[in-house]
């Protein structure tokens, strides 16, 4: 289709401009039965204002679809000195209805960075409907010259005249969508989540002349603009905007106002007259904004600090402090007037032009710059007099003394400070004073439903009857209600400084389907309720905004099921609570604290541990995560226990699909990872495994125990069957609703199975794979992983590859097991494991080493007939933790410290000597401890307790001889003396007020250990049964023990609560002493084994002929003592040099021993040179 171009605005007459628009009387009708075939939501706007030319007035042909669009009819308006956002393309273009009609209507479309809008006509003043860049998603092509625009939750469909200008589109969407995505990311509104590049200055629904419904109406720097409701102000997705500077304001009644434009008068009606004039104010200062100058600003930005906001780190902030030489956003400004002009002087960068003077400009520019500058304002900020007296009676004020200096800078600084009031807090106080501005005045009115306040948490339903209508008010900081809207004195009060939490329960928890809870620091609970989401949520943001800080406004950009200020201790400081800012958010905690950067929010579901530590009355909830530990405590019970029970149902599974699942740290599910582990422990070379079923009543109580809190459900040998654990585990994978392999790709696997070629099979399940969503792919690689294992195992346990197939198919792929290729799919993945999962080296080598030491434990105990299914594998390390010492040890119930000693040494051929005093230690790495384990002490129990923090380690008892001695000289059966005593609950969050070490005295006898606070004293402070102790040498470097010889001390209560406690000696040998006493107590006086078979265990001999080879391990005797059997002896020295392999390099364990007999002989001279025979 040839067109020809239209002719410029500029050259059509004003009268006819102005003459085509609608009239000022004119009203639009909302009836809309004439256009039926236009999509629901466009022709229920049909009449928004167009104001384009009539054709039968002015009959122009349509413009040709050119890469530079005609002008718009606003574009030729005068206006302020706010730049145009440029058109990057515009033309014609069919648009499709949302409801897949066949027929469609030619829409003019235009494109700008911000918005993609379309209109009637190319000369409508005003767009059918916009969309917001920042909120498509993409643009996709769909055939037939038509493509997509696709938002979060709508896709808007054209149609080009050819697949060109299709291309041409689609490349200007995707571009930019890139751009503003680019620029959003410095942007603090994208951060809080608000559609547009800022946040509107006001907001809320106003009833429209013409039509049947109220709009959303947002207020957005120097534009109005049209939304049909809340949803789709949120969504990006609005009728039209109305550009303030061709647009003027004007009240009409009590309740309605105009927005006049030369194209369309807007008649508004607000539901008060307060409201009427906050619309009015806001859409005054909207003029303002388009006609104001950003001369001044741009020359404040060129300096790159001057690019953020100081207070919030909002981008291109537009207004000043002009006395703290700061620059600040529109939304700070606010803050900073709140504090009064004696502290911040707000000016703006581009309505307030007189005020800014070059040498203010040169000031605000240089303050981020200047050291000088700098710190004048570091000293006035602390305190110092604007107005002393300088000392010098020709210059006797720091003004006058800049001004001699000719420091003009100085001068303006001070200047604009002469009056300014330094705002100082109360250090006493730290708990009091959370912030030291004020917080913002927030008003809103209407009513709420109320219900009494309660002094506990609400555990039932209250019934609609219990609510009482009651005029709300919020203003000034205090929420009131009142009997009805024409009252006076109000019924009650709520103080938003007395606010500690606000709460939003799900919907329906009560008679009203919306309703919020407000906590106060008297432990009194006031549930309010609406029956409008819209209302309530609005009461809870504006509620949230009045007692949240500045500092926690971050928390107000999402929609929060729990807000509000809990005494925390966190990091390294755990001496002294501190009071930090908390929201809580599906499955995630976000936290904001007075001090430090902003906390990455805690993933509930992802927590290692989740407990309350201590006792009804001084609770305290403890968070582990990966790398960090928060302990909140229940200062106030009665909101405490509100966020304890909010927390522990956002930290449980949330429903049957993987995803809400309580995940572990490689988003494999807890409840598939407590399973494996367990079978993999206790089960692998059980008969039958996983073919065989469980119990169905122990099964099902621990499935729904699982799926409670898998995280708290702790397996152990003895008490659930390795039968009944698999069975709850085949009962989760195949109850999955979407399943293991998903329904959309469920197909897709099951026929990559009948691939012939073996090669293209895998790379086809490898492709698969990747498709899966991250915690699917994690829980298939891990259940795989396991699977592996069982099938090493298969000559005990009868399930080889085939057989765990056809088990798990039908149960992974939801099937009736007539399918063979479920089952094919699974017997590849298995087989093709290493592959299919990219396993590597590394974690391959460890998987084997495991397997290895099943299997020749399996085989030990087979012969030796105490072979039992459920014996526990750890890893155990030899003097040290390294990936070369350690060893995959079969830990059985009857295991002692002693023979897993034995066990360790024989595997490493290590020989033990007269006074070699090897011991198992337990070493925790998180407390800086280790704890040497009696001989006699059961392994599996101190196994089932170790943290991740903790291991075992076999190593030498250095102290043990001296220990020894001391009990064999030592005259009675108890100990006394003074120690340097600290008392840590680090897990309940108490310590000593001062958190330092004090002088105790201390009497340890065989039946308790007493504390005295000094040797006269005639009652412990303190008692403990010394049964119950466990000791451990060592005290953590952050504590600063005033001393090096420290041992920390655990004591375990009948409620299992722990605490611990740190003593300090003065010498290495009173430590000695003390630890020996307590061995000797705890155990009966039996502190090391007499059994000769502990010291007589020598290191087998190795020989090669008549001679003994070098010990891999062994003191430089025994080495002097094989070197010379090899002298004495020169025939078996040459067939040892002789022997084949020996020298090769990499002859593994022949080539190191023979380097070792080398360097050693030549040493001795005993070996010829190289030159010689």
């Amino acid at each position: 289709m040839t067109q020809k171009e239209e002719p410029p605005l500029s050259r059509v007459p004003r009268a006819v401009r102005v003459a085509s628009l609608l009239s000022e009387g004119e009203e639009l009708s909302g009836d809309d039965n004439d256009r039926g075939d236009e999509d629901e939501d466009d022709h229920a706007y049909e009449g928004v204002p167009n104001g384009g030319w009539h054709t039968s007035s002015l009959s122009l042909p349509l413009p040709s679809l050119t890469s530079e669009p005609p002008p718009h009819p606003m574009d030729g308006l005068p206006g302020g000195s706010t730049p145009i956002t440029p058109v990057i393309k515009a033309g014609w273009l069919d648009k499709n209805p949302p409801q897949g009609s066949y027929i469609y209507q030619k829409r003019w479309v235009r494109l700008d960075a911000d918005y993609l809008r379309y209109f009637d006509s190319n000369k409508d003043a005003y767009s059918k409907r916009f969309i917001s860049v920042a909120c498509i998603s993409r643009v996709a092509a769909i055939g037939d010259q038509k493509f997509e625009v696709i938002t979060n939750n709508r896709t808007f469909a054209f149609r080009a005249e050819s697949d060109v200008e299709r291309r041409a589109w689609m490349q200007a969407l995707q571009q930019a969508v890139a751009e503003q995505r680019a620029r959003a990311r410095l942007s603090s509104a994208y951060l809080l989540g608000v559609p547009g590049s800022e946040q509107p200055d006001r907001a809320g629904s106003l009833e429209l002349r013409g039509f049947k419904n109220k709009l959303y109406v947002a207020v957005v720097g120097d534009k109005v603009q049209l939304y049909k409701n809340l949803e789709e102000y949120h969504l990006g997705i609005g009728i039209t905007f109305v550009d303030m500077s061709v647009g003027n304001v004007k009240e009409v009644d009590r309740r309605s106002f105009d927005l006049t434009t030369p194209y369309r008068i807007f008649s508004f009606s607000a539901d008060s007259e307060l409201e009427k004039e906050q619309w009015l104010e806001a859409m005054q200062g909207a003029i303002a904004e388009a006609l104001s100058t950003s001369e001044v600003a741009e020359r404040i930005w060129a300096a790159a600090p001057n690019r953020f906001c100081a207070d919030c780190g909002a981008a291109q902030p537009d207004w000043a402090s002009i006395n703290l030489c700061v620059v600040i956003c529109k939304r700070c400004a606010g803050e900073h007037r709140g504090l009064g002009a004696g502290v911040s002087k707000v000016r703006s960068l581009k309505m307030d032009k007189k005020v800014w003077t070059e040498t203010l400009i040169e000031a605000l520019c240089a303050a981020v710059t200047t050291t000088d500058l700098a710190e004048t304002q570091a000293l006035v900020g602390c305190g110092a007099g604007i107005s002393c007296f300088s000392g010098d009676p020709e210059a006797p004020t720091p003004l006058a003394l800049a001004e001699q200096a000719g420091q003009t800078l100085q001068m303006e600084f001070l200047r604009n400070n002469r009056t300014t009031e330094v705002p100082r807090l109360d250090s006493m106080k730290p708990l009091e004073k959370h912030y030291s501005v004020v917080l913002p005045t927030v008003s809103h009115s209407g009513f709420l439903y109320k219900t009494a306040s309660a002094g506990k948490p609400l555990h039932d339903r209250r019934a609609r009857e219990e609510f009482s209508r009651r005029w709300c008010v919020l203003s000034d900081g205090v929420l009131s209600y009142y009997e009805n809207e024409r009252a006076v004195t109000p019924n009650g009060e709520i103080r938003a400084s007395e606010i500690v939490c606000l709460a939003v329960p799900p919907p329906d928890t009560h008679g009203f389907e919306h309703t919020f809870e407000v906590y106060t620091e008297g432990e009194r609970l006031y549930l309010f309720g609406l029956e409008s989401a819209e209302l309530a949520h609005e009461w809870v943001k504006c509620i949230a905004k009045a007692f949240v800080p500045p500092l926690a406004e971050d928390l107000l950009a999402q929609d929060f099921e729990r807000l509000g200020r809990l005494p925390y201790k966190a990091g390294l400081s755990l001496q002294q609570a501190q009071e930090g800012w908390f929201s809580l958010t599906g499955s995630e905690l976000h936290a904001v604290f007075p001090e430090g950067p902003c906390e990455e929010p805690l993933q509930l579901r992802k927590l290692q541990e989740l407990s309350v530590q201590g006792d009804s009355e001084n609770q305290v909830l403890v968070l582990v995560e990966r790398r960090r530990t928060l302990y909140i405590q229940g200062e106030r019970r009665l909101d405490f226990m509100g966020w304890l029970g909010a927390i522990q149902k956002a930290a449980a599974s949330l429903g049957d699909t993987l995803s809400e699942q309580q995940l572990g740290d490689s988003d494999i599910p807890v409840i598939v990872y407590r399973c494996v582990d367990y079978i993999t422990q206790c089960g692998l070379t059980s008969e039958g495994i996983y073919r065989k079923c469980g119990q169905t009543s122990k099964t099902q109580r621990l499935l729904e125990s699982l799926r409670q809190d898998a995280r708290s459900v702790r397996l152990k040998e003895g008490e659930q069957h390795v039968d009944d654990v698999s069975s709850a585990l085949k009962r989760f994978l195949r109850d999955l609703p979407d399943g293991l392999f998903t329904r959309a790709q469920r197909l897709a696997w099951l026929e990559a199975s009948e691939i012939e070629d073996e090669e293209e099979k895998v790379s086809r399940y490898r492709e698969l794979l990747v498709r899966l969503p991250p915690v699917n792919r994690a829980t298939v690689k891990a259940l795989i992983s396991h699977l592996y294992c069982v099938q090493c195992f298969s000559d005990t346990n009868q399930m080889n590859t085939h057989n765990l197939a056809i088990v798990f198919g039908p149960t992974l792929f939801q099937t009736d097991g007539q399918d063979y290729k479920a089952g094919r799919v699974v017997e590849d993945l298995i087989s093709h494991y290493v592959v299919v999962f990219s396993v590597d080296e590394e974690e391959l080598r460890k998987q084997r080493e495991e397997i290895t030491a099943i299997v020749k434990m399996r085989v030990a105990g087979t012969a030796s007939g105490t072979q039992h299914a459920g014996d526990f594998i750890c890893t155990v390390y030899l003097e040290e933790k390294k990936a070369e010492t350690e060893q995959h040890v079969k830990i059985p119930a009857s295991m002692t410290a002693e023979e897993l000693t034995l066990e360790i040494l024989d595997r490493r051929n290590v020989g033990i000597r007269e006074k070699d005093y090897w011991t198992c230690f337990e070493v925790n790495e998180r407390e800086e401890a280790e704890r040497p384990l009696h001989f006699a002490e059961k392994v599996l129990p101190i196994l089932h307790g170790l943290g991740t923090d903790s291991h075992l380690v076999v190593k030498k008892h250095q102290s043990m001889e001296a220990m020894l001695l001391y009990l064999a000289s030592r005259v009675g059966d108890t100990k006394h003396g003074m120690m340097k005593f600290r008392e840590d609950r680090s897990l309940l969050g108490l310590g000593l007020p001062s958190g330092g070490f004090h002088d105790r005295y201390f009497i340890l006898n065989s039946s308790c250990l007493r504390l005295y606070k000094e040797v006269r004293s005639h009652r412990p402070e303190k008692e403990w049964p010394v049964k119950s102790l466990k000791v451990y040498l060592g005290v953590k470097k952050k504590l600063r023990p005033p001393t090096c010889w420290g041992f920390t001390v655990v004591h375990e209560t009948e409620k299992h609560e722990k605490q611990q406690w740190y003593l300090c000696c003065d010498t290495q040998m009173e430590l000695r002493e003390w630890f020996a006493t307590f061995l000797f107590v705890q155990h009966d006086g039996l502190v090391w084994p007499s059994e000769p078979s502990r010291v007589s265990r020598a290191l087998p001999e190795v020989r090669l002929g008549s001679v003994s080879l070098i010990p891999l391990r062994g003191s430089e005797n025994e080495m002097r003592r094989s070197v010379a059997a090899f002298t004495t002896d020169p025939l078996s020295y040459r067939n040892v040099l002789l022997t084949p392999g020996l020298w090769e390099p990499g002859g593994g364990r022949n080539s190191l021993l023979a380097s070792t007999c080398e360097s050693c002989l030549r040493s001795l001279h005993c070996l010829p040179s190289a030159g010689g025979s």
